[in-house]
């Protein structure tokens, strides 16, 4: 027997990677303002905060524009997703969102798939917008996996995807434009299908833990990728569309849809606990989408004796929008956003309480250079920090810090001048300390 290759290199996510990103902001010249009131049109949690807080703009129902700090908490998710898939062995790729129809013909699709966004050229040709990537990928995958040496394989990328959603609702948590991780796997046997499967699943709950969420496996219908069973990773949260029982004692979990069992029955799979319901939001799903792709295409490899083979398929989603709307409702506040450290904007809100810099008075003067040089020292430091130096109130600057909802603020006030103790405020919990100068810089 030949030995597989393995794709898998480690299961444990590694430490969040330093990305390419402006790490300290003054706000004054940051173009964006935060609104005081919440949009009318916006009905979920996550529009209307992050809206009013400046972190997307609406362009129309179920499609958004990300704006300079919203990208940087959707850039974060990205990465930590994209660690994850490169720790276990994936290969990063750029595929094309406009796709020929021919190949969605090919498979079937142009005809089956009803949220498939359909344009026609000037020439009139006939293209289709990415809803999702077998298409694309697996001619890719045939020509460059022709013999059993070259498999497995596992291809990702991050990018748009398009849906004709007739009902475009809950903010960025469904949506007709939309941000997705979505890998492929190929594979020689189905057991080295599931063999990979176990290790993509271990990543995807190491990644949602590290965003700052618990999710749960849960069985479901393949729907339309699939005939087979499926798992969805799911975050119990009130504004989700999906209903599932789950056993607190166990890790089973299923969607209503497809479970046998029902609230209050025993758990099937340990027997000890009894199951709940709960409404709960999709993060994140897999499929086992067998040979059916490869079949369409005429994909086949030459295994170990020579003989032609189909690949066994796997499909694994991840989305990077809905899981940025899936945090915001989970962790905000009556007060507004609250940020996981991981996905933060910023880590620090820096906000100076000097009512500006010109004819205030000295002590307004004196907390304006011992803000700026505290902002200065931390940017030397390469710490993320916003910096609050506009010409407001105390309180209107307090309450913007609160709906932002940036892990930790930092005030700089007359104490900080008179006695060298800066008030250090967490926005989970509210709790205050007073740091020195030097305790902050050693952060």
């Amino acid at each position: 027997m030949h030995k597989t290759r393995n794709i898998h290199e480690s299961s444990v996510l590694p430490k969040r990677a330093q990305k390419r990103i402006l790490r300290c902001m003054r706000q004054s010249r940051l173009f964006t303002k935060a609104r005081r009131e919440a949009p009318a049109d916006e009905v979920s949690k996550n529009a209307q905060l992050l809206v009013r807080a400046g972190y997307v703009h609406k362009e129309m129902a179920g499609v958004y524009s990300y704006l300079p700090l919203g990208l940087r908490v959707l850039s974060k998710i990205e990465n930590i997703i994209r660690e994850a898939m490169d720790a276990i062995g994936g290969q990063e790729v750029r595929m094309a969102t406009l796709h020929p129809s021919e190949k969605w013909k090919t498979t079937g699709g142009w005809d089956a798939v009803d949220v498939l966004f359909k344009l026609q050229s000037r020439t009139k040709k006939e293209y289709a917008l990415g809803q999702s990537e077998e298409e694309i990928v697996t001619p890719i995958a045939q020509e460059y996996s022709t013999s059993y040496k070259d498999l497995p394989v596992a291809i990702y990328q991050i990018g748009q995807k398009y849906r004709d959603e007739l009902r475009a609702k809950s903010g960025i948590m469904r949506g007709r434009e939309f941000g997705m991780k979505d890998m492929y796997s190929f594979h020689e046997t189905q057991e080295d299908f599931e063999r990979f499967y176990e290790i993509v699943k271990q990543a995807y709950l190491e990644a949602y833990a590290t965003c700052g969420l618990v999710a749960k496996v849960t069985e479901a219908s393949g729907g339309a990728f699939s005939e087979k069973l499926s798992y969805e990773f799911m975050v119990l949260t009130d504004a989700g569309e999906d209903d599932i029982v789950y056993c607190e004692h166990c890790t089973h979990c299923a969607n209503i849809e497809v479970a046998k069992d029902k609230e209050g029955e025993a758990c099937p799979k340990c027997g000890e606990g009894s199951l709940k319901a709960a409404r709960a939001s999709e993060v994140g799903n897999v499929f086992d989408l067998g040979q059916k792709y490869p079949k369409a295409f005429g994909f086949m490899y030459k295994d170990a004796e020579g003989n032609e083979q189909y690949p066994i398929v796997g499909c694994y989603g991840f989305g990077t929008s809905r899981l940025m709307g899936v945090i915001v409702e989970k962790l905000a506040d009556e007060k507004g956003l609250v940020w996981p450290g991981s996905v933060a904007p910023f880590t620090y809100h820096l906000v100076s309480l000097s009512a500006g810099r010109q004819g205030s008075g000295h002590n307004n003067d004196d907390i304006a250079k011992a803000a700026d040089a505290l902002y200065d020292a931390l940017a030397k430091k390469g710490v993320e920090v916003l910096y609050d130096d506009r010409d407001l109130r105390a309180g209107e600057k307090f309450a913007e810090s609160d709906l932002l909802g940036i892990p930790f603020r930092i005030v700089v006030g007359k104490d900080a001048v008179a006695n060298d103790a800066f008030e250090v405020v967490e926005r989970a919990t509210g709790m205050m300390t007073k740091k020195s100068r030097a305790e902050i810089l050693g952060i």
